[in-house]
């Protein structure tokens, strides 16, 4: 497919407010975050997306077609500096600080910061305005948001906590991405008063005595043969097993985030 030509760069802000010249429309793009990779092919950009990380697992073609260039928390700037990137999309908090300093030292780099549903449609929009897919980014946002809309929790919410890690132990809590979207799958978070992802003991979450568990498929694999674990702590909870892309990942992929927390509470 042709490409557009090239325009004068756009000087445009990020999500915390650095200012980055982004060549237009870029044409060498480098994900740093895996629910940003499978936006940015979502918006018919795949061809043009030469490095990704080694989490990038959706489109399953992302790790083939493009460079792994790492993790999200330990880039091969090697690697980056031969695939000549000219736009690099990375994350506040899934990427680390000293390796975007790194990185914007050479190349434009744009971040997002995601706490909010609000936060990631405006990403999804600003991402698609600096490659040249503003209307399929406003197309896609106003799906998602619209699906968030439709969804009618019921009240009261159940009190619900929601685990990342085993080993120690760690929940999502106030201030991320996931207490945001508990509310809309109908949760109300009994460690929201608690700052991002903290660890708790056994004792904490027997004294906080949520309803429901949600053990997250992501970061830590949590599958049925860790149930009865917080069951013999919260014998009357109801422990479940969730799909942790459905509550974590930022991007494209929310537009199944409403029917499965549909579907959590039927």
């Amino acid at each position: 497919m042709e490409l557009p030509p090239i325009l004068p760069p756009l000087t445009v802000t990020d999500q915390l407010n650095r200012r980055v010249a982004v060549p237009f429309p870029p044409r060498r793009i480098v994900s740093l975050v895996p629910s940003q990779t499978e936006l940015l092919y979502d918006l018919g950009l795949g061809s043009r997306v030469v490095g990704v990380t080694k989490f990038c697992i959706h489109p399953a073609a992302a790790r083939q077609q493009a460079t792994v260039i790492g993790g999200t928390k330990n880039f091969d700037f090697a690697r980056i500096a031969a695939l000549k990137p000219d736009l690099i999309i990375g994350n506040k908090e899934e990427n680390y600080q000293e390796g975007i300093e790194q990185l914007a030292a050479s190349y434009p780099v744009w971040l997002s910061d995601i706490v909010t549903l609000n936060d990631s449609l405006e990403m999804i929009r600003r991402v698609g305005f600096i490659t040249g897919r503003k209307q399929e980014a406003e197309t896609l946002a106003t799906e998602i948001a619209s699906s968030f809309t439709s969804l009618t929790p019921a009240r009261p919410l159940a009190s619900a906590a929601y685990f990342i890690w085993r080993k120690p132990y760690m929940v999502a809590a106030g201030g991320t991405f996931i207490n945001d979207l508990l509310p809309r799958a109908g949760f109300r978070n009994v460690f929201a008063d608690l700052a991002r992802y903290p660890e708790i003991t056994a004792e904490q979450l027997a004294a906080a005595a949520p309803e429901v568990i949600l053990l997250s498929s992501e970061p830590y694999p949590f599958a049925e043969k860790h149930v009865a674990e917080f069951q013999a702590i919260c014998p009357s909870a109801t422990v479940r097993i969730v799909d942790g892309e459905m509550f974590s990942w930022y991007g494209s992929r929310l537009r199944q985030s409403a029917a499965h927390f549909r579907a959590l509470n039927p």
